[in-house]
Parts: structure tokens; sequence; C-alpha cells
């Protein structure tokens, strides 16, 4: 009876459905998920504030001085003077960075997630409340505005003897909808050359950017689209903005047959997962699969002499080796051989994770692996 699957290949066989599916039975795609509008991207905002509020699970005020200073400031120009000297030791402040991703399109009024997460060793964020805080983008111009309550999914506590439990990441939460939009972005489409758009493909291939532009000329007309390079596609549009919309929205929905991804077996290996394309042949090969265990065992022997004798006790070391090798099995790789063999083969002889990245190495250096092998 055949062994069950390694679960590196289980894993394999349950995400990618339809791998062992015969060759050819590639799906039709649309270009919205192949490849995206030139310059219709987000753009990230970071921003830095102070959450109040807190159960003395703020900022230790002595250790991060920053969020005295903080604080300090946000009085004065509420009109509030502290005195000179006097140095807040506040528990239920805690100073954080703010960062969100401002969408295409995103017009002033609309709003926007946050996340907020502690900068300094404030213990937990639970219950408190962002203040207002500018968010500003790479440019150093302020795009939203920040505020709101924090909704935190981890949980922190801790004991006078300094015992601590923590569940998931107190330190850290969200806003939902916690930032205004105050600028909004340049027109992403109204950008590049008039009356032209650039599809940006995910993953730059020749066959999908080819096949692309035939799809694309048969819709809108020969000469429409034309390819720049593997990962970009030119197509004709109108310069009016309304119509320039519906052009694209009837360009994202086309469908075409993506090029194949090249030959490749991708090993991570802190986890032991394997990932093996569809297009992975082996050549002629022959591969030996067993293990040698070693065990020592390391004992001392006490050697006591008669009563009322002369001798002495004497005491010895006492070692036993082991070494057992587990039957070692061969499996013949013929030519050509598919994915679908591959995995038979390693599951026949129940290969564990860390056997299976020793053998498709050791078919990488004797050059019988036709893929390349990349381990992350």
């Amino acid at each position: 009876m055949p062994r069950p699957f390694p679960h590196a290949f289980l894993a394999l066989l349950l995400a990618v459905p339809g791998l062992l599916a015969a060759p050819g039975a590639l799906a039709v795609e649309r270009i919205k998920d192949l490849a995206q509008v030139e310059g219709v991207r987000g753009n990230p905002l970071v921003g830095y504030g102070l959450v109040v509020g807190l159960s003395g699970t703020g900022d230790r005020t002595s250790q991060s001085p920053f969020t005295t200073q903080s604080l300090r400031n946000l009085l004065d120009e509420l009109g509030v003077t502290i005195p000179p000297g006097v140095n807040p030791q506040v528990q239920n402040v805690a100073a954080v960075a703010i960062h969100a991703e401002l969408p295409p399109f995103a017009r002033p009024g609309q709003t926007i997630d946050v996340t907020v997460s502690s900068i300094s060793n404030a213990v937990s964020l639970r219950g408190g409340a962002l203040l207002m805080a500018p968010l500003r983008g790479a440019d150093g111009q302020v795009y939203a505005i920040a505020q709101g309550n924090l909704v935190v999914g981890g949980l922190g506590a801790e004991g006078r003897d300094g015992s601590r439990i923590t569940v998931n990441v107190p330190s850290s939460g969200r806003i939902p909808n916690g930032a205004i939009v105050e600028r909004a972005l340049p027109d992403a489409l109204a950008q590049g050359a008039p009356g032209q758009i650039r599809l940006a493909l995910h993953r730059p291939d020749f066959t999908t950017a080819s096949r692309m532009v035939e799809a694309l000329d048969a819709a809108f007309g020969e000469g429409a689209a034309s390819a720049l390079d593997a990962g970009t596609v030119q197509v004709r549009s109108p310069t009016d903005p309304g119509a320039r919309v519906a052009f694209v929205a009837r360009v994202e929905n086309l469908t075409l047959q993506a090029g194949e991804g090249p030959a490749r077996v991708v090993v991570n290996a802190r986890t032991g997962t394997v990932v093996i394309g569809g297009n992975v042949q082996v050549r002629p090969a022959a591969v030996s699969h067993g293990s040698l265990t070693v065990t020592i065992i390391e004992d001392v022997l006490v050697d006591q002499p008669p009563p009322f004798s002369p001798g002495e006790t004497v005491v010895a070391p006492d070692t036993a080796l082991e070494v057992v090798e587990e039957g070692s099995r061969m499996f013949l790789f013929r030519g050509g051989a598919s994915l679908e063999q591959i995995v038979r083969a390693v599951n026949e002889v129940g290969a564990a994770p860390g056997d299976l990245i020793a053998i498709l190495e050791a078919l990488k250096q004797a050059g019988a692996l036709r893929a390349e092998l990349e381990v992350i």
C-alpha cells in the first residue's frame, strides 16, 4: 500500500487545483487579472501622533522623553502652558506611528482605514483614542488627517511581581475609516502620452504580452495595441475622460490565455515546503532514498569490591553504540517524467520534506532536473 502524501506535496495539490490536469488545459484570464493601468496604484502615507485614554499601559515617559515633548507641544497649541521644570509623568499616553494607503482616485472628504503602532514602550493601546494627526506622502505633503478610537485585537496584562501575559500584539491597532482625505492625487489616467494608456503586466512574459496585443487588436482593430517590452502593452484610447473610463472598463474585461511560466521548483528550506511547477520534467535518472541512524548511549558502571577486602571501588564508563540503517529504496525517473509521475514516485518511498529537498538538489546537480531550482 502506498504511503500518504508528504504534507508539502499535499499542500501543493490542494493549493493549485488542476495542476495535474492534462497538458493544454489552461484557463482563460481577464486582462484585469494579468495587468494594471500604468500609474493607477495606491500611495503610502505615514504620520506621527499621540494615543490617549489608556489605562496605565502607555509610555513610561522617563524612558521615552519624546512622548513628553509631543504632549507639551500639543498642550501649548491648545493654550495650556506647563510650568518650566515640570515633567509630566503620565502613563495613559503613547507615542505612535500611523500608516495608511491612499487608494487611486480618492477624493477629498472620503475616508480610509489607518493602522496605529506604538513606537516606544507602551504595553497596550487597548481602549485608546488617536488625536488628530496629519498623514504625509513621500513628497512631504499632507494628504489625510487621522483621528478616532482604536480597535485592538491583542491583550496584555502585567502583575506587580513582573509576571506578564500577552495575547497577539496589543501594541498595534486599526481605526476603520479613521482618516479623512484632504488632498487628491493627480489623475493617473490623464498622465502619459495623450490618447494612449499603458498596461503593466503583473508578471512580465513575452508570450502573454504578445497574446494581449492580439486580443486588443481583435477588439479595437488592427494596430490598436503594441507591446513595448515583456511587461508593458500600449493601447490607443480616447482623449475624453468619460470615454476613456468606458474604454478601460472594456479593455480590462477582455480575455486571453496567459503564457505558461518557466519550469521552476521553489523550496522553502525553513518550513520544508516544496512547490513544483507543472512544466517541470526530469531526464532519465535513478534515485536511492534511505537514511542512517546512529545512537550512542553513555552509562557508568561501578565495580564494588567484596566486603572487608583491600580492594577499591572503581567507576568505569560504559558506551553502547547502535547503528540502524533503514532499507534504501530506489526509484527510476524515465525520460520526460511529468509532475504527476514525480509526485507518485516520491510518494511511494514516503520521502519527508527534508529528504525531498535533498533529492531535488541532487537531481539538479546531476543535470536531470529540467527546471530552475529556487531556494527561499
